[in-house]
């Protein structure tokens, strides 16, 4: 016979005394510690404070083991494994995996650095091509001023665009000198214009026995063809870009690179509401004006 104090009633055998715990409203019984609680809310404390239980307080259920209720607080929870932190909605997860682990929640995907995470949460996956080219004959899209940029830069636009033609209408709207240089620009009465570009040309007499040898910063580079596409690529161009963040520093010889800077947040300069204001006059721009 076995013997309920609570409610001074006998039963045949333990397992009947243990089934009512189970039935009866009387009890709030834990069987893998043998106790009981005064109240259901006792009880489920102690379901959350014990680890040797998995409990969903929120849900208030029981599972058999931790891999399961993770996998249920992810299902349900917007939870985080790595870290055993549960968060209110979707976005809260997001913005920790995107802050703490360099993590793309909805490609499932991890970076080594957070740049890598934001050029890839800049990429067409996450961004639709918005950016329509203002250029004559051309009807590409782009997802980023990044991108439109590099698409003026590399001479490919119908409309004949070109790098050296962009970088005087950048410095010539950029009055106030918020991303250029003007100590690298030629200023005059009538404004600023970018220095001209002046062209290499590699011969070879630039080979020194062993490669082809820039004479500029003296890289090698194994045929004569390279060399001159070096020699005719913006690197050793003035660099009439600047970051506008004053304690970054960073100069940079395109557009293009500063727009990447930006938008890649390395510097946290995309924080400061006049870059934004600068960057999204620049897109402005390009879409208010028919190049061609």
């Amino acid at each position: 016979m076995a013997y309920c104090d609570r409610c001074s009633r006998w039963f045949p055998h333990d397992r009947a005394r243990e089934q009512h715990y189970v039935d009866s409203r009387m009890h709030h019984y834990c069987y893998e510690h043998n106790t009981h609680f005064n109240s259901e809310a006792h009880l489920k404390r102690h379901y959350q404070q014990s680890h040797a239980h998995e409990y969903c307080a929120t849900c208030e259920l029981r599972f058999n083991g931790n891999d399961d209720l993770w996998s249920h607080f992810e299902m349900n929870h917007h939870a985080c494994r790595s870290c055993f932190k549960l968060f209110n909605n979707r976005d809260g997860l997001r913005k920790h995996d995107r802050d703490v682990h360099t993590r793309c929640t909805d490609c499932q995907r991890s970076f080594l650095n957070q740049n890598n995470l934001n050029q890839h949460l800049l990429s067409n996956l996450h961004n639709p091509s918005t950016l329509t080219c203002p250029g004559l004959n051309c009807n590409r899209s782009f997802s980023s001023p990044a991108r439109l940029v590099l698409h003026f830069e590399s001479g490919t636009c119908p409309s004949g665009m070109t790098r050296e033609e962009l970088n005087r209408l950048v410095v010539r709207a950029d009055r106030n000198n918020v991303i250029t240089n003007p100590s690298r620009l030629l200023c005059g009465p009538s404004g600023c214009e970018p220095p001209a570009t002046t062209k290499f040309w590699a011969t070879e007499l630039s080979f020194n026995g062993e490669a082809y040898e820039c004479f500029l910063c003296h890289a090698t580079y194994s045929t004569l063809a390279v060399l001159n596409l070096h020699l005719q690529s913006p690197r050793h161009e003035s660099r009439i870009y600047r970051c506008p963040k004053s304690d970054c520093g960073k100069e940079f010889v395109a557009l293009s690179a500063l727009c990447q800077h930006v938008e890649g947040g390395s510097c946290g300069v995309q924080k400061f509401t006049q870059v934004r204001n600068v960057m999204d006059s620049l897109t402005r721009g390009f879409n208010a004006i028919t190049i061609g």
